[in-house]
């Protein structure tokens, strides 16, 4: 134990000494977190809207207007014909145009029915289809005044009835996407620096020639290797702390469940990544070739981590491989607990996964680690 303890402080000295690495480990999160958190966002606010009516009347101004008054469009202006609205979208002046056709309002009170053009800007799919649900909401608030106008005005004793429907939002009242993001955000705080950090340290032993010096002293294998991670280990508990405090000061996230659960999980995940790290330093002679290949595996195991995008919605294969991302379970587990209260028993099957994943990761590694005797 003394051995590695003494390998402990040397490299907790040589961290601090590596005035590279310090930004790295302090200012690096705190930009990470904040900065992330307010950019990734699946709101669409600001769509540049223009309109072509060609009924002008009341009632296709005050479908213009139910637009006006939205927090997510901007009404730019209005054209005259279809050719110089396609023009400006091709230009990228608008994002969506709206065409309401001739005899809109007579065909509203004669026919109780008609059709609105929507065109939208479709380069970026995902925020398409978040437009096109703003402005099916909006057209459907319309229409609902609509009726309610002509019910109104109408001679009818009979009126239909109307259904509304009443949501309950659990877990995320607010519907504020921070919320959401902020946990996922904090995940890759932890797992980008304690890769990054524990693959680059250890390969710099190599390139600086300490590491050889190391290897024909009488220190064992597995004494150089836990006195060599375990302070990484430990930034990473540091790391989640951080951000964690983070999360409540800056962003107000709601922590539910037992922070002592998360970091009881987070303790075990950490072994996963260091055990990655030291298995690229392995293979690995510099620096920059640990960081290209950490980053190429980390890139593949976010986007396939659902943290961005549904695990449900990938195509089955894609779905299969995600149960051999260890970040899916990291981001499932911030969000259970921290949002939804999840207990010991919820995060069971996550934990039993992640802890065969840090040994399987950790064996290759030290089994991959060549010491010469």
């Amino acid at each position: 134990m003394k051995t590695i303890g003494y390998i402990i402080q040397k490299e907790f000295k040589q961290i601090f000494r590596n005035k590279g690495m310090l930004p790295i480990i302090f200012i690096l999160p705190i930009l990470q977190l904040v900065i992330l958190s307010n950019a990734a966002t699946y709101e669409v606010k600001n769509i540049k809207f223009a309109y072509i009516d060609n009924d002008h009347t009341s009632t296709s101004r005050s479908l213009i207007e139910k637009f006006n008054a939205s927090t997510y469009f901007d009404v730019l202006t209005d054209f005259p014909s279809q050719e110089k609205a396609s023009s400006a979208m091709l230009a990228g002046e608008v994002d969506v145009v709206l065409e309401i056709p001739h005899q809109f309002e007579k065909k509203l009170l004669k026919e109780k029915t008609t059709d609105l053009s929507i065109t939208i800007n479709a380069i970026d799919g995902a925020a398409a289809g978040v437009e096109s649900v703003y402005v099916n909401q909006i057209v459907q608030s319309f229409n609902k005044d609509v009726k309610m106008n002509f019910r109104n005005t109408s001679n009818k004793i009979a009126q239909p009835v109307t259904i509304e429907s009443i949501p309950s939002f659990w877990y995320n009242t607010t519907l504020d996407y921070k919320t959401f993001m902020v946990p996922g955000i904090l995940v890759l705080l932890v797992t980008m620096i304690t890769l990054f950090l524990s693959g680059m340290n250890i390969v710099r032993e190599k390139e600086i020639g300490t590491l050889e010096q190391i290897n024909v002293t009488p220190i064992r294998k597995s004494q150089f290797i836990i006195g060599k991670l375990f302070p990484f280990w430990v930034i990473g508990m540091g790391l989640l702390t951080i951000g964690l405090i983070l999360a409540k000061v800056i962003f107000n996230i709601p922590m539910i469940g037992n922070i002592i659960l998360l970091y009881g999980f987070t303790s075990i995940y950490i072994l996963v990544i260091l055990g990655m790290g030291l298995l690229i330093s392995n293979f690995t002679d510099t620096q920059q070739q640990a960081m290209f290949i950490s980053w190429f595996f980390i890139v593949i195991f976010i986007l396939m981590s659902g943290l961005f995008t549904p695990i449900e919605s990938m195509p089955k294969w894609a779905q299969l491989i995600t149960e051999f991302n260890p970040i899916k379970y990291f981001v499932e587990i911030v969000r259970m607990v921290m949002l939804k209260g999840s207990g010991f028993m919820d995060i069971l099957p996550q934990l039993w996964k992640t802890l065969l994943y840090a040994i399987i990761m950790n064996g290759l590694a030290v089994w991959s680690y060549k010491k010469v005797n």
